[in-house]
């Protein structure tokens, strides 16, 4: 167990015993740490802020069969990937007809997705930290914007850089200190401001809530939650970990411990924006500084403080993972292998933080755009899920590790539901597109 530990022990003494088994634990779970990071971001964090605002828990229910969703996915992916040595984007290309224009398609949406959640994700994460300086140094609000931007460069650089020298054990390390201490954060704040048992029962009731955007936050919710990359990096992941049939438990727990967390998470993020309106009667929440606002004369500073380092790590915890989707992607393509040190890892990378600056540089305000860029997420899910489908039932693939009943009627479930939150997702963005052009 101790050869797990990195060099540099970060918990080195006796009395930190339970750390050092804590920090074990979690490395054991890697490649679902990093599922967690493709799922809630800064941009998650303002979704579920602004849903618990005006809603209350009423969509908690797209929560809970969103994460249940991606445990099954995540299931069905990890077990491909160990069992027949492939990864998803190798699997669409060399098991489908047509299958490199399939697998370019599947390769090319999920990449554009996230690079255009990438330059919200640094914005919102800028923001967050300039308005959290402005709380003890008003002057600087003068200087928003030039603010925004120097925080927005020095972030991406110091990515950059661990990006540049990384590999995918430190890449794990670094995700799971992000990860745990936003958990702990945002789970710590939830009980400070618990909207209580009535909100959270009537929130497990299927309803979408009247009003205008109800319906584009539920794809929201769906784009953030099912995030298409957890599935399709998943078996590179876990080819990079060293995992194989032999990890079979391990991958299944991986990928149910990986769903849990995505759910307590966000689920305390929605309880807190709840708690903190219903307490204080307030307005809907435009930004997560009005929460943070908010949870000040409830809570006290101590609030303040955990909602807004849960708020930088998980900013930090999905920018990491999203600035690796291309150079991992466009390798799946090529080999099938994971590759975190070639010139062309280094160059994807350095080109996904050029462009997470761009909200940023133009000082555009960046929440209304990532949930349109999350709503945009929904419509690749259908091909990823049909196309696992197929795979994980092909018994030349899979053999006796081929998909099972549960997971069959849980995939098949997973896909009506991503074809009905499309639909849902396309009327939305039709009704909005309406609402601009006759403004």
């Amino acid at each position: 167990m101790t050869s797990l530990l990195p060099e540099n022990d970060p918990f080195p003494t006796a009395h930190t015993n339970w750390l050092r088994r804590l920090w074990l634990l979690l490395l054991s779970v890697g490649p679902g740490i990093f599922c967690v990071g493709y799922t809630i971001g800064t941009g998650s964090v303002t979704s579920m802020t602004k849903a618990g605002s005006m809603y209350g828990m009423q969509l908690l229910w797209v929560l809970v069969l969103s994460c249940l969703f991606s445990w099954v996915l995540m299931e069905a992916y990890g077990r491909f990937g160990i069992v027949t040595g492939l990864t998803a984007i190798q699997g669409f290309k060399t098991q489908f007809r047509y299958g490199k224009p399939i697998a370019m398609l599947t390769a090319f949406l999920v990449i554009a997705g996230q690079w255009c959640c990438l330059s919200g994700l640094v914005g919102l994460s800028a923001t967050a930290i300039h308005e959290s300086l402005c709380l003890f140094f008003p002057g600087l609000q003068s200087a928003a914007y030039f603010s925004v931007l120097v925080i927005s460069v020095v972030t991406m650089i110091v990515m950059y850089a661990l990006l540049w020298y990384g590999n995918y054990g430190r890449f794990e390390k670094i995700l799971v200190l992000f990860v745990t201490v936003m958990g702990v954060a945002f789970i710590a704040s939830m009980f400070l401001v618990f909207p209580g048992g009535g909100q959270i029962a009537r929130g497990l009731i299927p309803r979408i809530p009247d009003g205008p955007g109800a319906r584009m936050m539920v794809a929201a919710f769906v784009g953030t939650t099912m995030a298409a990359p957890t599935f399709v990096v998943r078996p590179l992941l876990l080819q990079g970990k060293g995992w194989g049939l032999a990890q079979r438990k391990q991958q299944s727990r991986d990928a149910a411990i990986s769903a849990l967390v995505m759910f307590l998470v966000s689920g305390s993020i929605m309880a807190c924006a709840t708690g903190a309106i219903l307490l204080q009667g307030g307005q809907p929440i435009e930004k997560v500084l009005d929460m943070v606002q908010t949870l000040e004369p409830v809570a006290g500073r101590f609030a303040v403080a955990l909602f807004l380092v849960g708020t930088l790590s998980a900013g930090l915890s999905s920018i990491f993972p999203i600035a690796m989707v291309a150079p991992l992607l466009v390798a799946d393509y090529r080999d099938g292998k994971m590759e975190t040190r070639t010139p062309l890892f280094r160059a994807l990378t350095g080109v996904a933080c050029l462009l997470g600056l761009i909200v940023p540089i133009c000082g555009v305000n960046p929440i209304f755009a990532q949930i349109l860029t999350q709503v945009s997420q929904v419509f690749v899910l259908p091909i990823i899920i049909g196309g696992m489908l197929i795979l994980s039932n092909r018994r030349s693939l899979m053999g006796e590790h081929r998909a099972g009943i549960l997971l069959n009627v849980g995939m098949t479930a997973a896909l009506g539901f991503s074809l009905v939150i499309s639909y849902n997702a396309f009327l939305a963005l039709s009704s909005l597109i309406q609402t601009l052009t006759a403004g």
